[in-house]
């Protein structure tokens, strides 16, 4: 018989050797154990038992899962959006303009996980290295297709085109109005919207459709906390932070509306039109003011979707009522729209165009404030950007091109008085998803 040495050598090159089915047949591993039973390495009782722990292993499943298998199945996504920016912004009666922006760089890399589960339930984690920052995490329960059940981080039900993927953005970065009520507040936009924690309801029947949510006041969908050194929005830490004086309110969302498809053949085509309306409490205001006086803001919109064959018009208004957001007592009633028309007039040709314009009403914008990679012109009154460019399809929408021409305006300075800047330029992006 070989010594202790020997016999511990030999069964770790059986377990080495039987470990994944691609290098071990069942047939190469009974042969082994036949010659080492042979050879005095194993008694007949440790061949059994190898025996039976080798037929475990090989019938395991690649994901292990409770007794009960209740997870399903696990799906991993991803979104990679490379962009580059060439913008240029001048200012009227200025002898030194702002240096112009030049810039590679990776406007997203989304990894996600998707874990389906039994009786409805389900989970998604959805984040963006790029910036360090989650674009959903939360768990589901979809009781019907009238009841679903999001409980965790995702965006609030304000803003068509903010909830809208950005991986289906026709002119690659969403419109002025969108980014002044949405983006984080800087002392002029307002961050009323977008990224939220909390309880989110939704549901269709027949048509019409309904979401509603109950929220932290707060845009925050970076990771860490308030007592690290992660990204601050609004002042505070990020999604696994508590509140404070001036996130302690719940800020309440909702929209409602009906879709239809209608049309077939080359005129097929659908519709769709809806309201929405929010309540942010205490996050109203002036960067001066700053926030928890009291000072909330009131949301509303409406928005229409219509496409026929390839042609499709997308529209929305939206409006923010600021408590304070020009001075203490004095509301900024902030006001806006865009309109996309585009036109996909082959399977990987699409001409796409977009206006949008925001009134601040005297809390002043700036066009770095809303146009994407934009040098500011100077805090102005008003803002207005029209962008004109196409998408090239060359997988579907998981592989595509997108360039475009920007033009951008800014008007009169919040007190009235004549200023006036313009924006111009391209964008460009790189996409791919699965």
């Amino acid at each position: 018989m070989l010594p202790f040495k020997s016999k511990w050598l030999a069964l770790l090159s059986l377990a080495l050797a039987t470990s994944g089915v691609a290098f071990a047949q069942s047939a190469d591993n009974q042969a082994l154990i036949n010659a080492l039973i042979k050879k005095g390495v194993l008694s007949d009782q440790e061949a059994k038992d190898i025996t039976a722990q080798i037929a475990k292993d090989q019938s395991s499943q690649d994901v292990e899962t409770s007794n009960d298998g209740f997870l399903q199945k696990i799906v991993l996504t991803g979104r990679f959006q490379v962009q580059y920016a060439g913008l240029g912004t001048s200012i009227d009666n200025n002898p030194v303009n702002p240096v112009s922006t030049e810039h590679f760089f990776l406007r997203r890399i989304y990894i996600g996980v998707n874990a389906q589960f039994g009786d409805g339930f389900s989970g998604v984690v959805t984040y963006d290295l790029a910036n360090s920052s989650f674009d959903k995490a939360l768990l589901e329960w979809k009781q019907s297709p009238l009841f679903v059940v999001d409980l965790g981080l995702t965006k609030a039900p304000f803003g068509y085109e903010e909830n809208q993927s950005s991986g289906n953005l026709l002119a690659i970065e969403r419109s002025t109005i969108t980014r002044f009520i949405d983006e984080p507040n800087n002392g002029r936009r307002i961050g009323a919207a977008s990224y939220r924690d909390g309880l989110f309801l939704s549901g269709t029947y027949d048509g019409f459709f309904y979401q509603v949510a109950a929220t932290d006041p707060e845009r925050n969908e970076y990771s860490g906390d308030s007592t690290n050194t992660a990204v601050l929005v609004n002042g505070i830490g990020g999604v696994g932070s508590t509140g404070t004086a001036t996130t302690n309110s719940i800020a309440l969302y909702g929209n409602v509306g009906y879709g239809v498809s209608f049309g077939q053949g080359p005129y097929k085509g659908s519709f769709k039109v809806g309201y929405e309306a929010g309540f942010d409490p205490d996050e109203g205001g002036t960067a001066a003011l700053g926030l928890g006086h009291g000072q909330n803001i009131n949301l509303n919109g409406g928005f229409a979707d219509l496409s026929v064959g390839g042609f499709r018009l997308v529209g929305e208004y939206e409006t923010a009522d600021v408590d304070s957001g020009v001075a203490v007592n004095k509301a900024a009633n902030i006001w806006g729209y865009w309109i996309q028309p585009s036109y996909k007039f082959t399977p990987q040709w699409e001409l796409v165009g977009q206006y949008s314009y925001v009134n601040s009403d005297g809390r002043g914008v700036a066009l770095s404030d809303v146009i994407r990679s934009a040098p500011s012109g100077g805090t102005m009154n008003t803002a207005n950007e029209l962008y004109l460019g196409f998408n090239y399809y060359i997988k579907g929408n998981d592989v595509k091109l997108q360039t475009g021409y920007i033009h951008g305006e800014s008007d009169k300075t919040v007190t009235g008085g004549p200023a006036h800047a313009t924006t111009d330029g391209i964008r460009s992006q790189f996409q791919i998803q699965f």
